[in-house]
């Protein structure tokens, strides 16, 4: 009996991991979409601003490579589920940490956090480089010493690497910096069109204020107010941290969306590549 047993947990075992395998080749795809506005119902937003249940709530419409993104931000939201606090100041001592944990890719790090609080594009980098983790699995010899080193958050000797320096200098710098790593820098991206976002998409905003803002886009939302709304997850003093929230889209000059397409480019990318960051964005027209 008990060896019968054995032998049905190990077919489980193989069952339950066949269709781990084909969850994950089933997504391994752009994420497309309908050019139809993702407008969120109450019943979506109304989970605390730190939670993990990013692809629960707000994957049920799509598929593809989003859809890791979406995990992946789950990954990071748990490393912080009250936040972790949000700090910026390049001349603090000791320096701002655009994440609070030691970020890895591929097993090997990214960064040593010189503090446990986050900003805006340091937690859209973490879901983006932990959605590499989950779409190419065990594939770290594949990745070169240059691009590795492109990829990483600090210098070698663990300063802070300023704006505009290889991969994560460009997506962490002023403006529209998602579209100059992913779109022109290592052409792993595609921008889209705001009626065309789906969650997951990339996103920077330019207030009307002044100043940007680097997340991840869950949806549209209208409120009781019946203000127009972006929904996006990042790390904002609102949240103290990481967490969801919900904007009031006339606070918005413009916006620029990409889209995660061609993550194969993480392994050919050129790492001398220049970019054009006098680009302009988008309006939201809805």
């Amino acid at each position: 009996m008990q060896k019968l047993k054995l032998i049905i947990l190990l077919i489980l075992f193989i069952l339950s991991n066949c269709n781990s395998q084909k969850n994950h080749q089933d997504n391994f795809f752009t994420t497309i979409d309908d050019a139809n506005w993702f407008i969120l119902t109450k019943e979506d937003v109304s989970n605390t601003p730190y939670h993990t249940n990013h692809y629960d709530f707000f994957g049920k419409s799509i598929s593809g490579f989003n859809t890791f993104i979406l995990k992946a931000i789950d990954t990071v939201q748990s490393k912080a589920m009250d936040g972790g606090g949000y700090f910026i100041g390049i001349n603090a001592k000791p320096t701002e940490s655009p994440i609070g944990y030691k970020l890895s890719l591929f097993g090997q790090q990214l960064l040593t956090p010189p503090r446990t609080t986050s900003y805006c594009s340091g937690s859209t980098y973490s879901a983006f480089i932990e959605s590499l983790n989950m779409i190419y699995k065990n594939k770290s010899e594949n990745l070169s010493e240059a691009r590795f080193e492109s990829l990483r958050m600090q210098e070698p000797d663990d300063s802070r690497r300023n704006d505009g320096i290889k991969f994560w200098g460009k997506w962490n710098d002023d403006g529209f910096g998602n579209h100059f790593a992913l779109v022109q820098y290592s052409e792993m991206g595609t921008v889209i069109k705001p009626a065309n976002a789906r969650p997951g998409d990339f996103l920077n905003i330019s207030w009307k204020s002044g100043g940007g803002h680097s997340v991840i886009f869950l949806g549209w939302y209208i409120n009781q107010k019946n203000e127009k709304c972006v929904v996006y997850w990042s790390s904002q003093k609102s949240t103290n941290g990481l967490g969801d929230a919900i904007v009031p889209i006339n606070k918005i000059r413009e916006v620029m969306f990409v889209r995660l397409t061609s993550p194969g480019k993480l392994f050919t990318f050129d790492t001398e590549k220049q970019v054009d960051d006098s680009i302009k964005g988008y309006l939201i027209n809805w």
